[in-house]
């Protein structure tokens, strides 16, 4: 049976580049954020929910104006969470479509997504692997990224649920702060992981009579 794992961390901590090495073991990967910005754009009914509720201006010739939704959430937590509660469940939903839809030949898959703690689809999950880093690094990288501000960024990691609390919370943690070296650890976690899927694939043991 597939074991369904998570991939998270705050924003800035690397866990797009970790999901990437995982894939090169040939480990299928699923981007919750790429599926949200995809579904923003082409699934209709959310289209519609969030032209309503945002206005004409949150798309432009067609496609999402990610810069005028993005004015007007960040600064506003009651506006950031009405957003999220639009696109969260159906990004959740695909999510859960593309992993059924993979077969046996896979030990395990990966969901990579910033907020599987905040949006609680962690109970739908068999294993969490946390991508830590310090949060000025997490500051840089974003900013490098993004293109945007210090003040923009710091904006933004307070949507999410404190670093430690969220790094408590997880199965596994892989350290990316360029200095530790990460390959290594995404090894012992694939290694732990294929055991993992290994055992739940033995027949249960005879029943003592």
């Amino acid at each position: 049976m597939l074991l369904r794992v998570g991939l998270t961390g705050g924003i800035g901590s690397g866990k797009s580049t970790i999901a990437a090495i995982f894939e090169t073991l040939g480990v299928p990967v699923s981007y919750a954020d790429l599926e949200a910005k995809r579904l923003m754009s082409e699934d209709t009914g959310l289209r519609e929910a969030i032209t309503v509720r945002f206005g004409e201006g949150a798309y432009t010739d067609g496609k999402l104006n990610r810069k005028y939704l993005a004015e007007r959430v960040f600064s506003d937590p009651e506006k950031l969470t009405l957003l999220n509660s639009l696109v969260h469940p159906v990004t959740i939903r695909e999510g859960e479509r593309w992993m059924q839809e993979l077969d046996d030949r896979f030990p395990y898959a990966i969901r990579e997504a910033a907020l599987i703690f905040e949006t609680r689809t962690a109970g739908h999950l068999d294993f969490v692997i946390g991508v830590s880093a310090p949060t000025e690094l997490r500051i840089q990288r974003t900013i490098q990224r993004d293109h945007t501000t210090r003040e923009d960024v710091i904006l933004r990691m307070r949507n999410q649920i404190d670093e430690d609390i969220k790094m408590h919370l997880c199965d596994a943690i892989i350290v990316n702060d360029e200095r530790s070296a990460v390959i290594p650890q995404v090894l012992d976690i694939h290694r732990q992981l294929l055991d993992r899927a290994a055992a739940s694939a033995r027949p249960a043991p005879p029943s003592p009579i």
